[in-house]
């Protein structure tokens, strides 16, 4: 499961639809601003995954992120910060019940109320100068890390 909060960019949110195909996400849950399917310039960078992922629209993405936890699922937050530790050392952690990954607006992040209610805030480690990722390649790294870490081949 995937939560997207107040993502602006409509090509990022299609892309990540069709990351989240092609990674079996089984729900994506739009809140606030994010742009949704009903858009018609999403199709663009969806190639038609925002027809087979199912979705649901969220005026407000802390109602549903608690709702989310309430029903048994392990938030983590794709956020630097503070409280972030690399996404690369969770594995032993991955097991267990579902992980619903959160992201956020692709400048301001991910809303504070919406990580105080995550269990876990995990980064991708960053080697240039450059501190970030655009939103839907952070996705893609995480999504595949998360679905297939400790797996063998």
């Amino acid at each position: 499961m995937v939560l997207l909060e107040n993502l602006r960019s409509i090509y990022n949110v299609g892309s990540i639809f069709r990351t989240s195909d092609a990674a079996d996400i089984r729900h994506i849950h739009l809140c606030g601003i994010t742009p949704t399917p009903s858009h018609h310039r999403l199709a663009k960078t969806a190639l038609g995954a925002h027809t087979s992922v199912p979705w649901t629209q969220h005026m407000d993405g802390l109602a549903a992120a608690v709702s989310l936890k309430e029903k048994g699922l392990r938030l983590w937050a794709l956020e630097g910060g503070q409280r972030s530790e690399t996404l690369f050392d969770t594995a032993a952690d991955l097991k267990g019940s579902p992980i619903g990954l959160v992201l956020g607006n692709e400048i301001s992040g991910i809303d504070p109320g919406i990580l105080k209610e995550c269990e876990r805030v995990v980064s991708i480690p960053m080697q240039g100068i450059k501190t970030s990722l655009n939103v839907a390649v952070a996705f893609g790294i995480a999504v595949y890390f998360i679905r297939y870490a400790g797996q063998s081949r």
